[in-house]
């Protein structure tokens, strides 16, 4: 990654990828990374430590996507992107924060990698999914389902794959 340049992690769905594919862009208004409020918040975690919170995180929020679109494939997706730091918005975030705001859609010579629930994810996917809200809310059963979903590792894809994806 050149040093200009800001790795940041958006979630997305199946759906989505098929547009960046068709457009040659990627869509979101949020997406996550390493902030200074992720860093204070995890002062011991190192680097890949820190940057594996903020793909975490960007899973999570995935499945919210999958929760407002049920006709989407029922696989968590995160895109990876290099952005310059013009591309995304900072805000003031609490403690522990790793969530930034994308300044328009992304394109697709952006992206470095394309990260997607393997097919045997798929059942805890879906019922994380439909839990998602209800965790968020606090709910510990909940919770326990986003979790096992959790469990599931995202399988790593090169962008020049996109097309075998869809």
């Amino acid at each position: 990654m050149p040093s200009n340049q800001l790795r940041v992690y958006v979630p997305a769905t199946l759906p989505a990828l098929a547009g960046l594919r068709d457009t040659g862009q990627l869509a979101a208004d949020t997406a996550h990374m390493v902030t200074g409020a992720l860093r204070e918040w995890y002062v011991e975690g190192d680097e890949e430590e820190l940057e594996y919170v903020a793909f975490t995180r960007a899973a999570q929020d995935a499945l919210r996507l999958l929760h407002d679109d049920p006709a989407a494939p029922r696989r968590r997706v995160v895109v990876s992107v290099d952005l310059p730091p013009e591309a995304v918005k900072r805000s003031v975030a609490e403690l522990g924060s790793s969530t930034i705001t994308l300044v328009g859609p992304i394109a697709f010579a952006s992206v470095v990698a394309i990260h997607v629930d393997s097919d045997a994810a798929a059942d805890d996917v879906a019922v994380a999914a439909a839990a998602v809200l209800d965790a968020a809310a606090g709910d510990p059963d909940a919770q326990f389902v986003v979790d096992g979903a959790e469990d599931h590792e995202l399988a790593w894809y090169d962008v020049s794959e996109l097309d075998l994806l869809l």
